[in-house]
C-alpha cells in the first residue's frame, strides 16, 4: 500500500490486538525510507508504528466519510480487510443493517432478535425489483435467482453457508417462503405449504442445541423447489449430507441430543405415549449427557405437536408416525443398556434389564437374540463362521454403533417419505435449489465431521472462486477491455491431497479394509506419502498420530486415538471415542456393494453429485456471520467476524475484486458525478470522449483505469482519490462562496449599523429639544400653578373661618331660644296642671261628702227598720195578737197574698232597678279610680319634672362647661380632620391605584377566561372532530372490510371457474398441472408402516408408483369441494323451497286482498265509464239539438254571428260543457271517495293483528290469571279471524269436559272440584265477554252508522261546495276543487293519525294514491276540455260559414245537412314515448352480446352520450317491468352482470374498458334507484320523470348486488391502474433527476444501480403526469361521477406515496438531502395536476403526506434536542420505525453532510416512546381506500334517448 496521493492527517488503518483493526491518523508525511510513523489514534493517542523492514508494507488507508456504510463491499475505494470489517461493523451496529453485497455474496450478520423485515409487505416490495435497486437482502437474493430462472431458463442454486448459529437455516427458511409467496399464495397452495413444512420435520430429527446456538442444524441438505412452465411451485426434493450420528450417542456439556429425544420425553405423560415407555430426558444416557435437557422458552411439548401437523401434512399418517416414535423410544432405551464384564476378554448384559425388554418390544426382536449378540461377533471366513466374544468396551462400542446406524436408517427413511410426499407428476420444467451446509469449522482437535466439513468447503470455495473469475472475465468481455490472469489462492492442491489417489481417504478407506489395521499405521502411512511431497500437509512436533491440513482459510489439526470434540471445541467430560480409523459402516446387515462403501467414500460421491448439480445451475452464495459467541442481540465481535469471513470466502472475494478494476462507473453517471473537475472547454458533445480526455488530466497513470463500451473501469483507490480532488474543488468553492457571502454580509451589517446609528442620533437630538421644551413649559406652569394654589389655599381657610364663626354663632343663638322657649313653655304647663289638679280635688271632695251623706242615710233607715221589725215579730209571738189576728185571716191572707204578690213585684222591679244602679255604679267607680289613678300619676310627673328642672339647670350649667371644652376639642379635631383629610386623599390616590391594578388583573383574568373558554371550545370542537374522526374512520374501515370481502369472493369465484376448467380439461384429455385455491392439505398417506415387515415396502412402493397416474391431492381437493358444493346446493335448494312456500302462501293472501281491491277498482271503473257514456249521450244530444235549432232557423238571419240566437246558442253551449264538466268531477270525486273508504275499511281489518291466547283454563289458579285470561279471550274475539269463529271456546270447553272418563283420578284431593270451579269461573267470565262483544258489535254498528251519516253530510257539503263552484271560472273551479280534496284528506289524515297511527299510514297510502288518481283525472279532463274547445271552434266557423252562406244565398240547406261533420283536416300529433324499450325473450341473448359482450368502448365514449348502455338496460328492464313479468326482469339483470364479469375477466387488463364499464355499472344502479319509487331519490326527477318510475317490483336486492358489481369493477379498475403506474412509480418519483446536478451519484459496487440519469425508455415524473391525464381524460369522456373520479384519483396518489416512500425505505442511496428535495419537487409537480385539473379537495394531496415528512425529514437538521423535537412534531404521518429507518438509512453524498449518530436516533426513539401505533414498516400498497357511490340523478329524460344504429339493435322497439 502506498500513500502517494495522501500526505498529513491521512487516516489509515494499524493492527490490534483486541479489535484487530484500529482507526488513526498520520500526524507527519511519509517519506521514502521511513522506518516508522507517527500516528494519532481516535482517543488523541500519539503512537509510533514500526514498518516492516522487510517489505516496507505501508498500513490500509481509510475510505472517505461517505463511502463507509455502503450496501456493497466493493463499491469501497480501497478494498482490504480492515475496510470490509468497518463497513460491516458500522452497518451493522449503527444502522440496524444485517445484510450487506460482497460483490455476487450476500453477507448476513445473525442479530439474535427478530426483526420486523420478513413480512409480506417486504416480499411484496422485493418482488420483481432488480438485485442492485434495493437494499441487500435474503429476497433479494432469491427474486434474483427467481428472475433469472424465469428469464433465461436456467436452474439457480442458493448456496448458504457459515459456522452453526450463524442464521443459515433461518436464512435458507426464508428464501424457500419467499418463493412460496412470489409463485403463489401460500395459503392457497398446498404444494407450497408442503414445502415449508418440511423444515419443522428436518429441524425436529436433525437440529440440536449447541453451545453456540439453540437450534444448530447438524446435517447438511440441498433442497430442488421445483417449478412448471408458468414458475409455480409444484413440488421439492431433499438430499442430505454429513448426518452428525455421533451425537445420537454423545453431547458435550451445555449440549442436547436431536429435539425429537427431547420432545418425546416431554410428551411421555400423555395417553398415546403409555407404551413407549418414555420417562423425563434426565433418565436416558443419551439425553442427559450434556446437562441441559431444556431451552429456554422452547415447549416440547408443542414442537412434538408441531411436528406431528408437518408429518400429518406431507402425508405420514398416524400408523407411521407411532412406527417413528417407537424406533426412538428404542434408541433411548438401548442407550441405557447396561453391559458388564465377565472377564477380560467378554462382557455379559445381566438378565431381566428392562430397557432392553423395552427395546425388543418396540423394535420386535428377541431378549436372547440381542443380549447375544451385542456381547458377541461373527467371523466368516471362506469355509467356517466363528462367533467370538467382545470386551465390554468393544460392547458398549457396539451398542452406540448400533443406535447410531439406526437412527441414521430412521433419518434417511423420513427424508425419503418427505421426498415422496413433495414429488408430483407433473414434468418439472425447471428448479431452485438451496444448498444450507456447514461453513468452514476449524477447532483446537477436529474429527472426522469437520474433516468432511472443510473438504466439501474447499470444493464449494473453488466452485465460488472460478464463477468469480467467470463473471469478471465475461464483464471484460462484454465491454471490451484486455484482462490478464489474477494471481489467487488455488484449492485443487488441497482438494487433490483428500481426494486423489493415495490421498487421506485412499489411505483412510485401505486402512478400514485392513484386519488389523490401526490408527498409528495409518498415520505412518499419511507421514510416509504426503509429508515431503505436499507442502499442505504437515506433522505436529508432539505427536506422531495427528496431522494438519493447511486449507483455503486456515489450518486444521485432526488427532486420532483421542476423545472426539464437540463443534464447539470442547471436550466431551465422559464416554465417547469417535476416530478416524473406525470402520463404521463395514457391512453387517447387507451384502451389496453400496453397503460395503466407507462413509469417506459415501460422502465424497455425494458431494461429487452436489458439485455437478451446482455446476450446472448459476449459483447465489449467502454468506452467513456469527457476530459473538454470546447471542447477545446486535453486538460485534471482530474477532470472530474476520475468523468467519477469511474461512467464507468473503476476503478472498475481497481480494480478487482488488487485483482487478472493482470500481466501474458508466461515462454518464462519470460525466454527473465528476462535471465539477471539468472546465467548459473540456465539456464535448461526446460524452465519452470528454470524460476520457478528463480522466487522462487528472490520473497520470493509465494502468489505473480503462474504458470499456459503456463503462470506466477503475483500479482500487482510484475513486477515492477523483472523491478526494472533487471535495477539494467542492472545498475551493465552497471557500469562495463562503467569501464572498460572508463578505457581502458584513458589508450589509455594516450598512446597517450606520444606519441605525444616524437614525438613532436623530432621535436622540430630537428628543432631547423635546425634552427641553417640555421643561421650560413645565416650569412655567409650576409657577403659575403655585400662585393659583396658594391662592386658592388663604381663600379656603379664610372661607373655613368664616363658616366656623357663623356656625357658631348660629348653635349658641338657637340654644338661647331654644332656653327661652322651654322655660315660657314649662310656666305655661305648671299653670295648667294646678288648675286641672284642683278642680280635681274640689270634685274628689264633693263626691266624698257626697257618699258620706248618702251612706249615713242609708245607715239610720236600717236602723229603723230593724226596730219595726223587731216590734212586730214580738207582737206575733202573742197569743192575743194571733187571736185578734185570727179575726177576719181569709181576708187578710188574700190580701197579704195581693200584697205579697204586688211586692214581690215591686221587690223584683227594685231588684232590677237595683242591679242596674249597682251596674251604672261600678262603671262609675271604675271611671273614678282610673280618673284618680291618673291624677296620682300627674302628681307624680309633676314633681318629677320639678325635679327634672332642677336637673336641667344644673346640666345647663355642665354644658356650659362642656361647650368651652367642646370648643378646644373642636379646633383639636378640625386640625386633625384636616390631616385625615389628608390622609383620605393620599388612600384615596392609593386606592385608585389599587384599583386600577385590580381592574387590569380583572381584565386579565377576562382575557384568561376567555382564553380557556375559547381553548375549551377548541377541545370541545377537537374532541367533537376527533369523535367524527374516529366514526368515520370505523365507518371507512367497515367498508373496507365488507369491500375486501367483495374482492375475497371474487377471487375464490375466478379459483373456482380456473378448477371447473381444469375438471373440463382433465375429463377431456391428459390433465395437466393447474393452481388451485384449496387451503386444505392431505392428511391421508398411500402408504400403511408395519416395522415387523420390512419386506413389504417395495411391494408398496410398486403399487404407490402405479396409483400415482394423476394428482391425488387435487383430486381429494375437488372431491372435498364437489362435496361442499353439493351440500351448499342442497341447502340452498331446501332454502328456496322454504322460500317458495312463503310466497305462495303470501301469494295466496295478496291474491285475496288484490281480488277485493280489484273488483273495487272494476266497480270504480264500471261506473265512471257508465258516467261518461251518459254524459256523453247528453252531449251529443245537445248537439243535435243545436244542430236542428241552426237548421231550423236558417231561414232567418238569427243564426249570423253575433246576432242573439248566436248568442244563446253559445251559452247555451258554454253552459253544457261547464256543467258538463262540473258534473264528471262531482262523480269522480264521489266515487273515488266511496271506494276509498272501502278500501280502507278493507285494510283495516285485514292489516289488524290477530292476538291468539291458547293457554288452558284449567291452569288459572287465581283471580289475577283469570282477569289476564279474560282480557285476552276478549282481544282475541275482537279480531276478525276469531269473529268468525266463534266455536273455539266451545271447542276449549269440550277439550276441558274431554277428562271425564278420568273422574276418579281427578277427585284426588279434591281436585275435581277445583277444576268444576274453574269452569264455573271461566263460563261467568266467557259470558260476560259474550255480553261486552254483543256492546261492542252494537258500539260499531252505530259508529257505521254515525260514519254512513258523516258520509252522506260530507257528500251535502260537497255538493252544496260544487254548487258554488258553479258560479266560478272553469280554471278556478278545477283550483278550487283541487284545494278542497286536498283540505279535506288533510283533515282525515289527521284524523287517523289521532286515532290510529299504524291506519294513519295506511291513509296516508291512500291519500296519495287518490292524489295520483285525481291527477290523472285531470289530465283527463284538461285533455277532453280541449278537445271540446277545438269541437266548439270547429262548430263556431261553420255556424259562421253558414250564416255568410245564408246571406249571400249560394247553398241550400240540404247541401248543408249532406256535409261532414269534421272537414278540416287536424294535424296528428307524435307519439308520445314512455322511455322503455321492448325486446323479445330470445332476443335476449342477442341484447347481451351487442351491448355488453361485442361493444367497443372507444366508439361509444367518442361518439354516443356517457352511460348509454346503462339507460339502453334500465329502459328494457322498464319494459318488463311495465308487463309486470318477473321472470324478464330476473333473467335481464341476472344476463346483465354474469355478462358485464366475463367481459372483465376476458378484458380485464384494458384500463378503457374497466373504466367505461364502471360507469356504465353507476349509471345503471343510480337508474335504479332514481326510478325506484323511493321518495329519497326522487327529489330532483322531473314530473315526467316520476312517471317512469318503476311500478311492479321492488328491486333492492338487485341494487345490492350491482353496488357490490360496481365495488368489485372499482377494485379491478385500481388493479389495472396499479400495474401500469407500478413501472413508473419508483424511475419517475425517486431516480430520475428532475433537477439536474442537485442529486450527485455516488460510486457503485458490482451489483448494478438503476442510473438517475434519464435514458431512453426509462420513466420520468411526466411520464406519470401523462399517464394520470389518460386515466382522468378517459373516465371524464366514459361519463364517470366526479364524486368517483375523486376516489380514484385519491387512491392513485396513495399507490404512487405509498410505493414511493417503501422503496425510499428499502434503498439507502436515496436516502440523502439531495434526493429530498427532488422528491419534495416532484411532490409539488403532482400538486400542481390536481390543482389544474381541480382536484384539491378529494384527499389525494394528504395521501402523500408520508412521503412529504420523509422527503423534509431528509432535509432538516439532525443534531441537537431541539431539532429531535422539531422531527417529532412535524413527521405526524410517519411510524416510529419508518422514521428510525430512515435516520439509519441516511447517507450523505458529498463530504460537507454529516451522518445521524446513534445517540440522536436513540434521542428519537425515547421521545416516539409512547406512540400507539403498528410495527410495519411499510405501507401497505395493496390497501385499497372503501368506495362509495354518492347518488347522482340524471337529468336526461329516457324518451329523448335514440338507439344508433352502430349498436346493432335495431330488434328494440320504442314504447
Amino acid at each position: 500500500m502506498c500513500l502517494q496521493y495522501v500526505g498529513n492527517r491521512a487516516r489509515v488503518w494499524i493492527p490490534d490486538a483486541e479489535e484487530v483493526w484500529k482507526s488513526a491518523e498520520l500526524n507527519n508525511d511519509y517519506k521514502n525510507g521511513d522506518s516508522s510513523l507517527q500516528l494519532m489514534l481516535e482517543d488523541g493517542t500519539n503512537i509510533e508504528h514500526k514498518l516492516d523492514p522487510k517489505t516496507k508494507n505501508l498500513p490500509y488507508l481509510r475510505n472517505p466519510d461517505i463511502l463507509v456504510g455502503e450496501n456493497d463491499l466493493t463499491a469501497l475505494s480501497y478494498l482490504h480487510e480492515p475496510a470490509v470489517l468497518h463497513n460491516l461493523k458500522v452497518r451493522f451496529i449503527d444502522s440496524k443493517l444485517i445484510y450487506t453485497y460482497c460483490g455476487i455474496v450476500l453477507v448476513a450478520i445473525n442479530p439474535y432478535e427478530t426483526l420486523q423485515i420478513y413480512g409480506a409487505d417486504i416480499i411484496n416490495a422485493y418482488s420483481g425489483q432488480n438485485m442492485g435497486d434495493m437494499d441487500p437482502h435474503i429476497f433479494a437474493v432469491a427474486e434474483e435467482a427467481y428472475k433469472q430462472m424465469a428469464r433465461d431458463e436456467r436452474n439457480q442454486s442458493i448456496i448458504v453457508s457459515g459456522e452453526s448459529g450463524a442464521g443459515k437455516t433461518v436464512s435458507a427458511k426464508y428464501a424457500m417462503r419467499y418463493f412460496a409467496t412470489v409463485s403463489g399464495s401460500t395459503s392457497e397452495a398446498n404444494v407450497e405449504q408442503k414445502v415449508l413444512a418440511s423444515n419443522p420435520i428436518m429441524e425436529a430429527i436433525g437440529n440440536a442445541k449447541t453451545t453456540r446456538n439453540d437450534n444448530s442444524s447438524r446435517f447438511g441438505k440441498y433442497i430442488e423447489i421445483g417449478f412448471d412452465t408458468r414458475f409455480r411451485i409444484i413440488g421439492a426434493n431433499m438430499r442430505t449430507y454429513l448426518l452428525e450420528k455421533s451425537r445420537v450417542v454423545f453431547q458435550a456439556d451445555e449440549e442436547r441430543n436431536y429435539h425429537i429425544f427431547y420432545q418425546l420425553c416431554a410428551s411421555s405423560h400423555l395417553p398415546e405415549y403409555e407404551k413407549l415407555k418414555l420417562s423425563s430426558a434426565n433418565d436416558f444416557l443419551y439425553t442427559k449427557q450434556g446437562r441441559s435437557p431444556v431451552i429456554e422458552g422452547v415447549d416440547d411439548t408443542k414442537e412434538l405437536c408441531s411436528t406431528r401437523n408437518a408429518f400429518t401434512l406431507l402425508g405420514i399418517n398416524e400408523s407411521y408416525q407411532m412406527g417413528l416414535f417407537q424406533v426412538l423410544a428404542a434408541i433411548l432405551h438401548l442407550g441405557n443398556v447396561e453391559v458388564k464384564d465377565r472377564d477380560s476378554d467378554s462382557s455379559i448384559i445381566p438378565p431381566n434389564n428392562h430397557h432392553l425388554t423395552a427395546f425388543c418390544e418396540l423394535v420386535g426382536v428377541t431378549y436372547q437374540d440381542m443380549s447375544q449378540w451385542l456381547c458377541h461377533r461373527k467371523l466368516k471366513t471362506a469355509t467356517e463362521t466363528y462367533v467370538k466374544t467382545l470386551p465390554r468396551l468393544q460392547a458398549t462400542n457396539s451398542r452406540d454403533a448400533l443406535a447410531k446406524h439406526i437412527y441414521a436408517k430412521l433419518f434417511n427413511w423420513i427424508v425419503e417419505h418427505v421426498n415422496k410426499a413433495l414429488i408430483t407428476n407433473i414434468k418439472q420444467h425447471s428448479f431452485i435449489g438451496v444448498l444450507d451446509i456447514y461453513g468452514f469449522e476449524t477447532f483446537e482437535i477436529n474429527s472426522f465431521e469437520q474433516f468432511c466439513i472443510n473438504y466439501a468447503n474447499e470444493k464449494l470455495q473453488q466452485q465460488f472462486n472460478m464463477h468469480v473469475f467467470k463473471l469478471e472475465q465475461e464483464e471484460y468481455m462484454r465491454e471490451q477491455i484486455p484482462w490478464t490472469l489474477i494471481d489467487f489462492y488455488d484449492n485443487q492442491p488441497c482438494i487433490n491431497l483428500i481426494e486423489a489417489k493415495m490421498g487421506i481417504l485412499d489411505l483412510l478407506d485401505e486402512e478400514c479394509k485392513m484386519p488389523k489395521g490401526t490408527d498409528d499405521s495409518w498415520a505412518q502411512k499419511l507421514y510416509n506419502t504426503h509429508l515431503k511431497t505436499c507442502s499442505l500437509f504437515e506433522k505436529p512436533r508432539m505427536s506422531n498420530r495427528a496431522f494438519i491440513i493447511q486449507h483455503f482459510a486456515d489450518k486444521s489439526l485432526f488427532r486420532d486415538g483421542e476423545k472426539a470434540t464437540s463443534p464447539t471445541g470442547q471436550a466431551p467430560s465422559t464416554g465417547g471415542r469417535t476416530r478416524l480409523s473406525v470402520k463404521p459402516v463395514k457391512g453387517r446387515e447387507s451384502s451389496s456393494r453400496e453397503h460395503k462403501k466407507t462413509v469417506g467414500c459415501q460422502f465424497r460421491n455425494s458431494l461429487a453429485m452436489l458439485m455437478e448439480t451446482l455446476n450446472a445451475t448459476t449459483p447465489h452464495y449467502v454468506r452467513c456471520i456469527k457476530p459473538n459467541d454470546f447471542k447477545l442481540a446486535f453486538s460485534f465481535d471482530p474477532k470472530r467476524a474476520v475468523q468467519q469471513l477469511r474461512a467464507c470466502g468473503v476476503l478472498e472475494t475481497i481480494r480478487i475484486s482488488a487485483a482487478g478494476f472493482p470500481s466501474r462507473w458508466t461515462y454518464q453517471e462519470f460525466f454527473s458525478r465528476y462535471r465539477v473537475l471539468m472546465k467548459q472547454k473540456d465539456v464535448l458533445p461526446d460524452k465519452k470522449l470528454t470524460c476520457r480526455n478528463v480522466l487522462e488530466k487528472l490520473v497520470e497513470d493509465q494502468d489505473k483505469y480503462q474504458f470499456g463500451k459503456t463503462k470506466i473501469f477503475f483500479r482500487a483507490g482510484q475513486v477515492a482519490y477523483l472523491e478526494k480532488l472533487r471535495a477539494d474543488k467542492l472545498r475551493v468553492a465552497c471557500i469562495r462562496i463562503q467569501k464572498t457571502i460572508r463578505c457581502w454580509l458584513e458589508r450589509k451589517r455594516y450598512l446597517r449599523k450606520r444606519s441605525a446609528a444616524i437614525t438613532i442620533q436623530r432621535f436622540t437630538r430630537g428628543y432631547q429639544a423635546r425634552r427641553l421644551v417640555k421643561y421650560m413649559r413645565r416650569t412655567q406652569a409650576a409657577t403659575t400653578i403655585q400662585k393659583y394654589q396658594r391662592m386658592i389655599v388663604e381663600r379656603k381657610r379664610y372661607r373655613q373661618k368664616q363658616a366656623a364663626a357663623l356656625v357658631m354663632q348660629t348653635i349658641l343663638r338657637a340654644y338661647m331660644a331654644r332656653q327661652k322657649y322651654q322655660s315660657l313653655l314649662r310656666e305655661q304647663k305648671v299653670v295648667i296642671i294646678q288648675k286641672r289638679v284642683r278642680g280635681w280635688l274640689a270634685r274628689c271632695w264633693y263626691k266624698r261628702c257626697l257618699e258620706s251623706i248618702v251612706i249615713l242615710q242609708c245607715c239610720i233607715r236600717r236602723m229603723r227598720a230593724r226596730r219595726e221589725l223587731k216590734k212586730l215579730k214580738i207582737e206575733a209571738r202573742s197569743v192575743e195578737h194571733f187571736k185578734k189576728l185570727n179575726k177576719g185571716m181569709e181576708n187578710k191572707i188574700m190580701q197579704l197574698q195581693r200584697k205579697i204578690d204586688e211586692q214581690t213585684k215591686d221587690n223584683r222591679i227594685v231588684k232590677e232597678r237595683f242591679v242596674g244602679l249597682e251596674t251604672s255604679f261600678t262603671v262609675e267607680s271604675e271611671k273614678l279610680r282610673a280618673e284618680v289613678n291618673r291624677l296620682r300619676g300627674v302628681e307624680e310627673d309633676a314633681k318629677n319634672k320639678g325635679i327634672q328642672l332642677c336637673s336641667l339647670h344644673e346640666q345647663l350649667e355642665k354644658l356650659k362647661k362642656e361647650l368651652s371644652t367642646t370648643q378646644k376639642e373642636k379646633k383639636t379635631i378640625e386640625d386633625w380632620a384636616k390631616n385625615y383629610r389628608e390622609e383620605m386623599e393620599k388612600m384615596v390616590t392609593e386606592l385608585k391605584d389599587q384599583n386600577g391594578t385590580l381592574k387590569k388583573d380583572k381584565d386579565d383574568l377576562n382575557r384568561m377566561i376567555q382564553e380557556q373558554s375559547q381553548q375549551m371550545t377548541e377541545k370541545m370542537a377537537r374532541t367533537i372532530a376527533q369523535e367524527t374522526q374516529q366514526l368515520e374512520t370505523d365507518l371507512n374501515e367497515e367498508r373496507s372490510r365488507y369491500q375486501n370481502l367483495l374482492r375475497e369472493h371474487l377471487r375464490l369465484e375466478e379459483k373456482y371457474d380456473d378448477m371447473k376448467e381444469v375438471m373440463a380439461s382433465s375429463n377431456a384429455s391428459k390433465p395437466g398441472h393447474r393452481r388451485t385455491d384449496s387451503t386444505h392439505s392431505s392428511n391421508e398417506s398411500e402408504y400403511t408402516y408395519n416395522s415387523e415387515y420390512a419386506e413389504l415396502e417395495e411391494g408398496s412402493r410398486a403399487a404407490e408408483d402405479v396409483t400415482r397416474g394423476i394428482d391425488t391431492s387435487l383430486t381429494l381437493k375437488l372431491q372435498k369441494r364437489l362435496t361442499e358444493l353439493e351440500q351448499e346446493k342442497q341447502s340452498l335448494r331446501n332454502e328456496l323451497e322454504n322460500k317458495e312456500d312463503q310466497f305462495q302462501r303470501a301469494r295466496a293472501r295478496d291474491d285475496v286482498e288484490f281480488k277485493k281491491a280489484r273488483g273495487a277498482e272494476l266497480e270504480y271503473e264500471s261506473l265512471k265509464r257508465q258516467e261518461l257514456e251518459s254524459e256523453n249521450k247528453k252531449l251529443k244530444h245537445d248537439l243535435a239539438e243545436i244542430r236542428q235549432s241552426l237548421l231550423g232557423n236558417a231561414a232567418t238571419g238569427a243564426g249570423a254571428p253575433g246576432s242573439p240566437a248566436y248568442k244563446v246558442v253559445l251559452e247555451q253551449l258554454n253552459s253544457s260543457c261547464e256543467e258538463l264538466e262540473v258534473r264528471k268531477e262531482e262523480v269522480l270525486i264521489l266515487r273515488s271517495q266511496l271506494v276509498s273508504q272501502k278500501e280502507a275499511m278493507h285494510h283495516k281489518e285485514t292489516m289488524t293483528e290477530p292476538s291468539v291466547y291458547a293457554e288452558d283454563v284449567s291452569k288459572l289458579k287465581d283471580s289475577d290469571e283469570i282477569k289476564q285470561a279474560y282480557v285476552g279471550l276478549k282481544d282475541t274475539n275482537r279480531s276478525p279471524r276469531f269473529m268468525r269463529k266463534p266455536l273455539e271456546v266451545s271447542d276449549l270447553l269440550s277439550r276441558l269436559r274431554s277428562a271425564a272418563p278420568d273422574l276418579h283420578k281427578l277427585n284426588e284431593d279434591g281436585e275435581l272440584w277445583l277444576v268444576n270451579q274453574g269452569l264455573k269461573e271461566t263460563i261467568r267470565l266467557l259470558e260476560h265477554q259474550l255480553q261486552t262483544q254483543r256492546r261492542g258489535y252494537d258500539n260499531e254498528v252505530e259508529s257505521l252508522r254515525g260514519e254512513l251519516q258523516n258520509v252522506k253530510e260530507e257528500n251535502n257539503r260537497q255538493q252544496q261546495l260544487l254548487a258554488q263552484n258553479l258560479q266560478l271560472p272553469p280554471e278556478a273551479r278545477i283550483e278550487a276543487s283541487l284545494q278542497h280534496e286536498i283540505t279535506r284528506l288533510t283533515n282525515e289524515n289527521l284524523e287517523l293519525l289521532a286515532e290510529d297511527p299504524e291506519a294513519s299510514r295506511e291513509a296516508r297510502v291512500i291519500i296519495l294514491r287518490r292524489m295520483v288518481d285525481l291527477m290523472e283525472q285531470l289530465e283527463k279532463q284538461d285533455r277532453t276540455i280541449r278537445k271540446l274547445k277545438k269541437q266548439l271552434k270547429v262548430y263556431s266557423k261553420r255556424i259562421g260559414e253558414m250564416g255568410a252562406g245564408q246571406t249571400e244565398g249560394q247553398t241550400s240547406p240540404g247541401q248543408m245537412v249532406d256535409e261532414p261533420i269534421h272537414p278540416v283536416n287536424i294535424p296528428r300529433r307524435e307519439k308520445d314515448f314512455q322511455g322503455m324499450l321492448e325486446y323479445n325473450k330470445e332476443d335476449e341473448l342477442k341484447l347481451v352480446k351487442n351491448l355488453i359482450l361485442e361493444l367497443k368502448p372507444r366508439g361509444v365514449a367518442v361518439n354516443l352520450i356517457p352511460g348509454l348502455p346503462a339507460y339502453i338496460l334500465f329502459m328494457c328492464l322498464r319494459h318488463a317491468d311495465y308487463v309486470n313479468d318477473d321472470q324478464k326482469v330476473r333473467t335481464l339483470l341476472t344476463s346483465t352482470i354474469n355478462s358485464i364479469k366475463k367481459i372483465l375477466k376476458k378484458r380485464g387488463d384494458d384500463f378503457e374498458t374497466v373504466s367505461f364499464w364502471l360507469s356504465n355499472t353507476c349509471r345503471f344502479l343510480h337508474c335504479l334507484k332514481q326510478y325506484s319509487g323511493d321518495e329519497a331519490f326522487m327529489k330532483h326527477n322531473t314530473q315526467r320523470q316520476n312517471e317512469h318510475c318503476l311500478s311492479n317490483f321492488d328491486l333492492a336486492e338487485y341494487r345490492q348486488v350491482i353496488s357490490d358489481l360496481a365495488i368489485q369493477i372499482y377494485q379491478q379498475l385500481i388493479k389495472c391502474m396499479e400495474n401500469i403506474l407500478q413501472p413508473m412509480i419508483v424511475s419517475g418519483m425517486l431516480e430520475h433527476e428532475t433537477i439536474q446536478g442537485v442529486s450527485g451519484v455516488k460510486p457503485t459496487g458490482l451489483r448494478k444501480r438503476t442510473s438517475s440519469i434519464a435514458d431512453e425508455g426509462t420513466y420520468t415524473l411526466d411520464s406519470i403526469l401523462r399517464q394520470l391525464s389518460a386515466f382522468h381524460s378517459t373516465m371524464c369522456q366514459h361519463g364517470t361521477d366526479p364524486e368517483l373520479i375523486k376516489q380514484v384519483v385519491k387512491q392513485q396518489f396513495y399507490i404512487i406515496g405509498a410505493v414511493t416512500l417503501n422503496n425510499l425505505l428499502l434503498r439507502k442511496d436515496m436516502c440523502s438531502w439531495s434526493k429530498g428535495m427532488q422528491i419534495r419537487y416532484n411532490v409539488s409537480q403532482l400538486e400542481e395536476w390536481l390543482r389544474d385539473k381541480g382536484l384539491m379537495v378529494c384527499g389525494a394531496k394528504e395521501t402523500l403526506e408520508p412521503l412529504i415528512q420523509a422527503a423534509q425529514l431528509l432535509q432538516v437538521k439532525k443534531k441537537t434536542d431541539e431539532d429531535a423535537e422539531a422531527i417529532c412534531s412535524m413527521c405526524l404521518a410517519l411510524t416510529t420505525a419508518q422514521i428510525v429507518k430512515v435516520l439509519n438509512l441516511y447517507t450523505p453524498v458529498n463530504e460537507f453532510e454529516e451522518r445521524v449518530s446513534v445517540s440522536f436516533i436513540r434521542t428519537i426513539q425515547t421521545r416516539l416512546r409512547d406512540r400507539c401505533e403498528s410495527p410495519q414498516l411499510l405501507m401497505d400498497t395493496k390497501m385499497i381506500y372503501p368506495v362509495t357511490f354518492p347518488f347522482s340523478p340524471s337529468s336526461l329524460a329516457l324518451e329523448t334517448i335514440q338507439i344508433p344504429g352502430s349498436l346493432n339493435l335495431a330488434f328494440l322497439t320504442r314504447v
